[in-house]
C-alpha cells in the first residue's frame, strides 16, 4: 500500500504525523503548567497532595509524548534531528535535565527519609513546568526563525558559533513563543483541575487563576501571531533557496485549509476559556485540548508545506533543511508508515486508561486514605 506512494507524499504524511504528535504533546503540557500552580492553588498540605495526585496520574503521558515526538524526528527526519539536537546542544540538554528532575520528583517527593526534602522536589517540579516549558518553546521557535549551522553536500553539518543554541534566547520571537506555550500550559492546567478535582476551594482558585493566565496567553498569542505573519521565511524550489517576505502569511493565503484549521483551533481554545470563566463549565479542558492540537497542527503545517524550509540556516541559506532534504529514505518512511497504522489503537488505549482513572473526581478523602503519595 505505502510502497506505491511517492517519496514526497511519504514525507508530507510523516510531517503531518509529527505535527499531530506535537499538538498532543503541547496539550499534555498542562501537567507542567499545573506544577507551576501548586503553591498558588494549594493552601494546605492536603490540597497540595490532591493537586500532585491529580497531575501524578498523567505525568508519564507527557513524557511518553515527548519521547515519541523526538523519536519520529529521529526516524523520519534524521537530518533535522542531528542538526538541531546535536547543534543546539546546550538548550536541548537543559530541556532534558528539566524533564529528568520531573520524573525524580514524582517518585521521591513523599518517600520516607528523603534527604533532599519535600520542598526541594516541589521546586524541581516548578523548574520543569517553567524553565523546561519556556526553553522547549524557544527551541521549537527556531524552526521558524532559523539557527546557525552549515550543511555539506554529504549531509555533514556543523554549528557556526560556540553558544550551541543558547543564542536562541536573544531572539524576541523565540522568547515570546516560549512564554506563549508557558501561559497556555498554565491555563489548561486550571481547566484540567476544574474538570478533575472535586474540592471546591481548589476549583474556585483555579477559575480565578484562569482569568489571569488566559488573558495573558491571549494577548501574547495575538502579538506572536502578528510577528509570525510579518516574518520572512525561506522558500525553496528544487535546490534553490530564497528569503521571501511574509512567507507564513502567504502560506495561509495559498493553503486555505491550514487557515481554517488554525481559526477553528484558536476559537476552540478561546471558547474553553469563556465557558469555564463565564458559565462555570467543567468540560473546558476538552475544547481547549482539541483546539490546542489543531492550532499546533496548523503552525507546523505552515513550516512543512508549500515549499517552506522547516529549519532555516542563518549562516548559509542553501544549508536550510526541508521535509525533502531532511527526511529518511523511501524504504524507511514506508516501513514506518506501516507501524503508524497502530497509532489509533495506542490512542484508544490511552483514552480508555484516562477514562478509567477519571471515572470519579479526586477528593481529599480519597487522598488521605491512600497510602501511596506522589
Amino acid at each position: 500500500m505505502f510502497e506505491s506512494l511517492s517519496l514526497l507524499t511519504l514525507q508530507q504524511y510523516w510531517w503531518f504525523i509529527l505535527s499531530l504528535l506535537g499538538g498532543l504533546f503541547t496539550f499534555m503540557m498542562f501537567i507542567q503548567g499545573g506544577q507551576t500552580l501548586l503553591n498558588t492553588l494549594a493552601k494546605t498540605e492536603t490540597e497540595k497532595n490532591i493537586i500532585i495526585a491529580s497531575l501524578g496520574r498523567k505525568w508519564e503521558l507527557t513524557f511518553t509524548n515527548l519521547v515519541l515526538f523526538g523519536g519520529i524526528i529521529f526516524a523520519a527526519f534524521p537530518l533535522l534531528y542531528s542538526v538541531s539536537f546535536g547543534g543546539a546542544y546546550y538548550v536541548w540538554m537543559a530541556i532534558l535535565f528539566c524533564f529528568v528532575i520531573q520524573a525524580i520528583s514524582y517518585e521521591y517527593r513523599k518517600k520516607a527519609n528523603n534527604f533532599l526534602g519535600q520542598k526541594t522536589y516541589e521546586t524541581f517540579l516548578f523548574i520543569n513546568g517553567s524553565l523546561g516549558v519556556i526553553l522547549l518553546g524557544v527551541a521549537i521557535a527556531t524552526f521558524f526563525t532559523g539557527a546557525n549551522f552549515v550543511k555539506t553536500d554529504t549531509n555533514l553539518s556543523s554549528w557556526t558559533n560556540h553558544t550551541y543554541g543558547l543564542e536562541a534566547v536573544l531572539n524576541p520571537f523565540n522568547v515570546l513563543f516560549g512564554f506563549v506555550v508557558f501561559f497556555l500550559a498554565r491555563s489548561q492546567a486550571s481547566l484540567y483541575f476544574i474538570n478533575n478535582i472535586s474540592e471546591e476551594s481548589i476549583v474556585q482558585r483555579a477559575r480565578k487563576q484562569l482569568r489571569i493566565d488566559a488573558v495573558i496567553f491571549t494577548l501574547l498569542f495575538l502579538v506572536l501571531t502578528g510577528m509570525l505573519l510579518m516574518m520572512s521565511g525561506v522558500e525553496y524550489h528544487k535546490e534553490m533557496f530564497s528569503m521571501v517576505k511574509y512567507k507564513f502569511l502567504n502560506n495561509l493565503i495559498e493553503t486555505p485549509l491550514i487557515l481554517v484549521v488554525l481559526l477553528v483551533g484558536v476559537a476552540s481554545v478561546l471558547y474553553a476559556f469563556v465557558i469555564a470563566i463565564r458559565k462555570n463549565a467543567t468540560n473546558g479542558i476538552w475544547f481547549s485540548g482539541v483546539g490546542t492540537v489543531l492550532t499546533v497542527l496548523a503552525l507546523f503545517s505552515l513550516l512543512g508545506y508549500n515549499h517552506t524550509a522547516i529549519y532555516p540556516s542563518l549562516a548559509d541559506i542553501n544549508s536550510s533543511l526541508t521535509i525533502e532534504n531532511g527526511s529518511g529514505s523511501h524504504y524507511t518512511l514506508t516501513a514506518m508508515s506501516y507501524v503508524s497504522l497502530f497509532v489509533p489503537f495506542v490512542l484508544g488505549y490511552i483514552y480508555l486508561v484516562w477514562k478509567s482513572m477519571d471515572k470519579e473526581k479526586i477528593t481529599s478523602g480519597e487522598i488521605e486514605s491512600d497510602n501511596h503519595h506522589y
